[in-house]
């Protein structure tokens, strides 16, 4: 049925039942088709002209849905019919959500709307939106529908479905559910149906600007995911289940994925998109969901404090037998991998295009459930998630449209190098070969890590600036633990510090001496904690001593700071490549490429800068961390940093204070530019934590060049013979404490991970087209 008829001003009465039936009585349409059927004019037009139809027909559509949840959609007609309803809400929630006037109109009760009977009063007191959802999650758990029925009988005896346990009919086996279940083509179409409609539900956040305020819960979220939903808890299970048991190489059959249609995909898409915006929670603002590392109990037990209202928040922080964990795991590792799975038959195996909800999944996973962040860092299981990680992070370091999937790659390594553990595991040897566009090097995943960050400091876009901070951020974290650089990773720390220490670089903006700091900490850290296995490093310093000396001999005076400026205007490249000896790249491995012309993206929000994404923990001689109060001493010597901006101006209030700091603390020119002075200079050259280093120089560059002088050497190998068995043991200023930054959770990054999850699901939803062309206000649609 076309909409055109309805468009007419007059009113069609609800109890039409002949005309409003033809709107889902169709038999075979599918969700494309309803979309070609109803096109968004007509759906405006219906909004402005008849809003009464309009009303009535979503009115009617959601008693359909609630009228099969009650029967259990026993025959196929009435499956059809639920189908079709689901079809057409989908087509139409959007453009109810992007009218400000309408979008009360789901969270209201039909007037005079009863089911007849004597129950229309109780029946009646449900707003729509609730009726809706809570007849989707009955439809989810329908035997013969979307489950596998425990019965072997006829319709007379089936189930009913208000006395079915829906925890008997868990979708897939895996987190508390032993059985798997008989997979059902039909039984994935239907469910990816209704979740879709569910997705579409949920979306009503993708209509509201973004705001710092996150008390503003999505309220279609807040309900599904309470105790008004008593199927919540098998929903959760059903959702997390199938996405971790998904295993989309099959049975590694090659080309298997191009001879049938893996109908389980689709399926797994939509549950994984569903997962994250339940799980779409502000951590910072809520006593933390988190339950602590020592309580033992059952699957979900009740010793715990209660944790949030949002039940699938409250059953992931729960989560807690290890071979949940282990599952959940090894199935994200293996889905994220999947990517850079090689083949030697070109496009012979499947590749998933979901790794953007995966990571905010696994994110979600950590931030919420300490027991298993802290599972994940036990074992060198956590490198199967570093190495795909580093492979997107690399992958995309030139692609404007991918600023989101950078953003949190770099956010999960951050949260990641706050342990200790992390930094321990880097040390296990690099073997997997994953072709990726850096040099070719022997070492460990440490020095994966460090060539990947040089790569994409050095040769990414320019909106990935605002990362150096956290990039930098990580290595410091880990550098105490790292055991032994391979010489590759060592140049590429050194050219770093070589790019970040020219004066017109550090007089150009006022926080880039910031990398300096993060760079010498990072020298001080190996230096002190792991000098023994380090003499690539030690030899690579001794090498590029002059750069030290530069930095300690900074020039402070205006002149001197002026004619550091002059020298940005012939030089426009941020970081020359020059002097990086990159030498050649991985077999296999594809440059990495800049968007297509014409790509779309979403804008996201600007993102917290470091000082309020992290809080500083000392490390004590056992092991444990304290926090450390933010003392005047603890800040770095002027202002915050900006905030990152990822798109357009940050909306946050801290930004625009930290701006007028900026501006209060330095001399600010006619122009309004900040404009760098003596002062300014010499409040942190004095700082520069140099000591450790003069220190190292003033023992060591005396030997090394007896050393050459003496055997007349130019070989490397001889040299690093000798401070292979050097020590500096008494010769060093005592070892300072290290300090990790950890991440905190803040209501910035939540902001951030709303914008970029809603725009991915945004993008990524493009058959149908659910929420193209709409008035969509969370973010911006741009074009590279």
């Amino acid at each position: 049925a076309s909409v055109t008829m309805f468009v007419s001003p007059q009113p069609v009465e609800a109890t039409d039942d002949a005309f409003w039936d033809q709107f889902w009585a169709d038999t075979a349409t599918s969700v494309q088709d309803v979309f070609a059927l109803v096109p968004a004019a007509e759906i405006r037009a219906v909004r402005e002209e008849s809003p009464s139809n309009l009303a009535t027909l979503c009115y009617k559509a959601v008693e359909k849905l609630v009228q099969g949840a009650e029967s259990g959609c026993h025959t196929e007609k009435e499956r059809q019919i639920v189908l079709n309803c689901c079809r057409l809400l989908t087509r139409i929630l959007p453009y109810i959500f992007e009218d400000p006037d309408w979008r009360g109109f789901f969270w209201s009760t039909v007037p005079g709307a009863g089911r007849g009977g004597g129950d229309e009063d109780d029946e009646n007191a449900r707003p729509l939106a609730e009726s809706l959802l809570l007849a989707v999650a009955d439809l989810l758990f329908c035997p013969d529908f979307t489950v596998q029925s425990h019965r072997r009988s006829t319709v007379d005896t089936a189930e009913d479905i208000h006395s079915i346990d829906s925890c008997e009919y868990i979708w897939e086996a895996g987190v508390g559910f032993a059985h798997s279940p008989q997979p059902s083509y039909i039984h994935d179409l239907n469910r990816t149906e209704l979740l879709k409609l569910l997705l579409t539900c949920f979306s009503e956040a993708m209509y509201l600007p973004p705001s710092s305020d996150s008390s503003n819960a999505n309220p279609w979220v807040q309900f599904f995911c309470s105790t008004e939903n008593r199927h919540a808890l098998p929903l959760f299970t059903s959702l997390l289940n199938v996405v971790c048991a998904y295993d989309p190489v099959g049975y590694g059959i090659p080309y298997n994925h191009l001879l049938f249609s893996d109908y389980r995909e689709p399926l797994v898409e939509e549950a994984a998109q569903v997962l994250i915006v339940t799980l779409d929670y502000d951590s910072s603002t809520s006593s933390s969901p988190t339950v602590d590392g020592t309580t033992t109990g059952t699957a979900m037990d009740d010793v715990d404090p209660p944790g949030p209202d949002n039940l699938f928040v409250n059953y992931l922080s729960r989560i807690h037998r290890e071979e949940d964990f282990q599952f959940i795991l090894k199935g994200v590792a293996r889905l994220l991998s999947n990517p850079l799975v090689q083949t030697y038959l070109p496009n012979s195996a499947k590749k998933i295009q979901f790794h953007q909800e995966l990571l905010v999944l696994f994110w979600k996973l950590c931030d919420f459930n300490k027991k298993f962040l802290f599972f994940v860092l036990k074992s060198s299981d956590v490198l199967d998630i570093l190495v795909p990680i580093l492979y997107f992070l690399n992958d995309a370091r030139a692609d404007q449209s991918r600023v989101g999937l950078m953003h949190i790659g770099v956010f999960i390594l951050l949260l990641l190098s706050g342990e200790r553990n992390f930094g321990v595991r880097l040390n296990k040897p690099y073997s997997v070969r994953v072709p990726m566009d850096i040099p070719v090097f022997t070492g460990t995943h440490a020095d994966l890590l460090i060539i990947v960050f040089h790569k994409i400091i050095t040769s990414g876009h320019q909106r990935l600036q605002p990362l150096f901070d956290c990039l930098l951020t990580i290595v410091v974290n880990v550098s105490p633990y790292l055991k032994s650089l391979s010489m590759v990773a060592a140049n590429k720390l050194l050219h770093l510090l070589e790019a970040f220490s020219t004066t017109w670089f550090l007089f150009s903006a006022v926080q880039n001496h910031h990398l300096v700091f993060f760079l010498l900490e990072v020298f001080n850290n190996i230096i002190q904690y792991q000098f023994d296995g380090n003499s690539n490093l030690v030899y690579a310093v001794i090498r590029k001593r002059n750069v030290f000396h530069q930095l300690a001999n900074l020039p402070t005076d205006s002149q001197s700071i002026q004619k550091g400026l002059q020298r940005k205007k012939k030089t426009p490249e941020p970081i020359s490549r020059t002097n990086s000896q990159d030498g050649v790249s991985m077999e296999g491995s594809r440059p990495a490429a800049p968007a297509e012309p014409g790509t779309l993206k979403t804008s996201l929000v600007a993102t917290p800068g470091i000082d309020k994404l992290t809080e500083k923990s000392q490390v004590s001689e056992d092991g444990t961390m304290r926090s450390l109060e933010p003392e005047s001493s603890q800040t770095p010597p002027e202002g915050n940093p900006p905030s990152a901006v990822s798109d357009g101006e940050p909306w946050s209030p801290e930004a625009s204070h930290a701006r007028r700091d900026r501006r209060r603390l330095s001399s600010a020119s006619s122009s309004g530019q900040w404009t760098p002075t003596p002062d300014w200079v010499m409040s942190w050259k004095s700082k520069l934590p140099l000591q450790t280093i003069m220190r190292l120089l003033q023992v060591l560059v005396p030997q090394v060049e007896k050393i050459c002088i003496d055997k007349g050497l130019t070989d490397e190998s001889e040299i690093l013979k000798f401070l292979q068995h050097g020590t500096l043991v008494g010769l060093l200023p005592v070892p300072h404490p290290i300090l990790i930054r950890k991440y905190q959770a803040n209501s910035g990054t939540a902001m951030w991970f709303r914008t970029y999850m809603w725009g991915v699901i945004y993008l990524r939803n493009v058959d149908p087209p659910i929420w193209y062309d709409t008035d969509v206000k969370l973010f911006e649609i741009q074009r590279v």
